[in-house]
């Protein structure tokens, strides 16, 4: 199999600008004081660092993430992000965005306690829900599809 250094072809401007819109769905602001109002200080690797405008505070998109403190292009986490919700395995992943499997597995790790520590845990209400398919790496089906809840089997 072939595995393509994907991270070239995308523009990190672009991915900046998701993973803000993602990162922050409220708004970028200040983790200090949470105001909006905020200057360009300096530039720090990929990513623009910030000082706030009401308490100084120092900032960047990453800072209170999950990814705070990585030093990872806007496109590497971008793909990280998508690999991960793929359920592409680590190693290959990590051949992929061209870093150790180590590193990607502890962040794979962060990723996945935060999304359930964050899970929603209330009891759902309702009378039909829809799920995702969950194993998509888990191999052949074995068996039919079971049929939905209330219908009848079909006649033979």
């Amino acid at each position: 199999m072939i595995d393509f250094p994907i991270t070239e072809l995308l523009d990190d401007s672009i991915c900046l600008l998701w993973l803000e819109r993602h990162l922050h769905p409220d708004g970028f602001a200040c983790p200090h004081c949470y105001s909006r109002e905020r200057r360009l200080f300096r530039q720090q690797g990929d990513f623009p660092a910030y000082r706030c405008r009401m308490c100084d505070g120092y900032y960047t998109l990453l800072t209170n993430t999950v990814f705070a403190k990585t030093r990872q292009r806007p496109a590497t986490l971008v793909l990280l992000l998508r690999g991960i919700a793929k359920g592409e395995p680590t190693a290959r992943l990590a051949r992929e965005l061209g870093l150790s499997r180590k590193q990607l597995h502890t962040l794979r790790q962060r990723i996945q306690t935060h999304l359930n520590d964050t899970a929603p845990n209330e009891v759902m209400v309702g009378t039909a829900f829809e799920v995702d398919e969950l194993y998509q790496n888990a191999g052949e089906k074995k068996h039919a599809p079971s049929r939905p809840l209330g219908s009848a089997p079909s006649a033979r």
